[in-house]
């Protein structure tokens, strides 16, 4: 009788160690939601200021003309082209680069205090300040090799400041792979190279695409880096398009022309005293959220297809 009353005080007492863990697990989770929504909150408040501020602006006039002096005839076509531009110099830059360093450190470079070595410092580069780049690329990209201030130095900076990301991504994607994907790629006879051009690369391309895009992300509102290398905050022009003009343009004439990117615009107009320019800041700046959403929901549809068509 003594054994059954111990037995039942025992489960009690097990009963109640349960329902306390998970009084705390149901806590954490309503921290966790208090904590989601504040971070969720405040960008849809921001989010729905800008728009309010902004909406009456946005028209097809506003993407086509070049900044004035005028609020009500300013535009954004120099700024979204110049962003534009540079982010297809830096992803251009930093894609092949950083997926390539990542897989040689992942799958070729030997486990000794060297790597280990590169490894810290790829991952501590991933958090120095952006302006730190900009004084870097200062130095190297517009004075050393005489780039000027242009689009290929800006987009070359910002590859910079990205690149880390993509290494870091490409690692951990590359990590997430079964072993026994290689392990029966090489019993098939597979060389090294086939096993990361056929299996490798390809099964870890969706997680790589997400580190690029949150790298690019980053990128398209830099501002400090961009200021740093000489960016203008008042262009109305374009950079030559190839093969136009008298004389034609070579076909990366654009690559060295002066520029002006969106936050850059933005700081621009909201340094300015006038009510209508801040209204011009606020559309920009929504039309600049856009560009960012529109960059991650395009990750995460191509995401979906590449792991859909994967078969492990």
């Amino acid at each position: 009788m003594s054994d059954t009353t111990a037995v039942a005080a025992r489960l009690q007492e097990i009963r109640g160690i349960i329902t306390r863990h998970k009084r705390w697990d149901l806590l954490f989770a309503c921290l966790g939601l208090v904590a989601l929504m504040v971070g969720v909150l405040t960008f849809v408040a921001l989010f729905a200021q800008m728009v309010v501020e902004g909406g009456p602006r946005l028209s097809l006039e506003f993407f086509i003309n070049f900044p004035s002096r005028h609020p009500e005839q300013a535009g954004i076509l120099s700024a979204w082209v110049g962003s534009t531009l540079v982010m297809l110099v830096t992803a251009m830059a930093a894609v092949p680069l950083g997926v390539a360093a990542g897989v040689y450190l992942e799958e070729y470079a030997p486990k000794n205090l060297l790597t280990d070595i590169i490894e810290i410092n790829v991952t501590n580069l991933a958090g120095v300040p952006s302006i730190v780049y900009g004084l870097l690329a200062l130095g190297i990209f517009v004075y050393q090799f005489n780039f000027g201030q242009s689009i290929l130095s800006a987009g070359l900076t910002l590859a910079l400041l990205i690149l880390p990301v993509v290494i870091v991504a490409t690692r951990e994607a590359i990590r997430a792979i079964p072993t026994y994907i290689r392990e029966g790629a090489y019993g098939c006879g597979a060389t090294q190279w086939q096993v990361v051009r056929d299996h490798i690369v390809p099964y870890s391309a969706a997680g790589i695409l997400t580190g690029v895009i949150i790298g690019m992300a980053r990128a398209i509102g830099e501002t400090a880096p961009i200021i740093t290398i000489g960016a203008l905050t008042f262009i109305a022009f374009l950079p030559p398009a190839p093969l136009t003009g008298e004389p034609a343009a070579g076909l990366f004439d654009w690559v060295f022309a002066p520029f002006t990117v969106m936050p850059i615009q933005m700081f621009n107009w909201t340094s300015r005293p006038e009510e209508a320019f801040h209204q011009n800041a606020a559309a920009a700046g929504f039309v600049l959220v856009l560009m960012t959403l529109t960059m991650n929901g395009l990750a995460i549809w191509i995401r979906y297809r590449l792991r859909k068509n994967i078969k492990w």
